[in-house]
């Protein structure tokens, strides 16, 4: 099977854009600028680590990329948690 790079970068571009949120939509509610500041934050950690797969960037500032990144998920993961946490919670409270 032969797949090339370019073709797989350009999937990957329209499904990502597809699954952008729409602007304006996350601006009133605090949980909504957090997840819109968690995708600025992983664009700019992808921009950082192609610029230095391709030599536009120092190794050390990808490392920095990639811990930042991996740090901004696990917060995710943990608010996610607490949440579904917080919903069986309040199921499980008598009617």
């Amino acid at each position: 099977m032969d797949v090339k790079s370019s073709f797989a970068a350009q999937t990957y571009a329209q499904a990502r854009t597809a699954a952008a949120p729409k602007p304006g939509t996350a601006e009133g509610s605090g949980l909504g600028k957090f997840a819109s500041n968690f995708t600025e934050a992983l664009a700019n950690h992808e921009a950082t680590a192609r610029a230095a797969m391709t030599g536009g960037a120092d190794p050390h500032a990808l490392v920095e990329a990639l811990a930042s990144s991996q740090l901004a998920v696990e917060t995710v993961a943990t608010v996610r948690d607490r949440v579904v946490e917080a919903y069986q919670e309040i199921l499980r409270m008598p009617i």
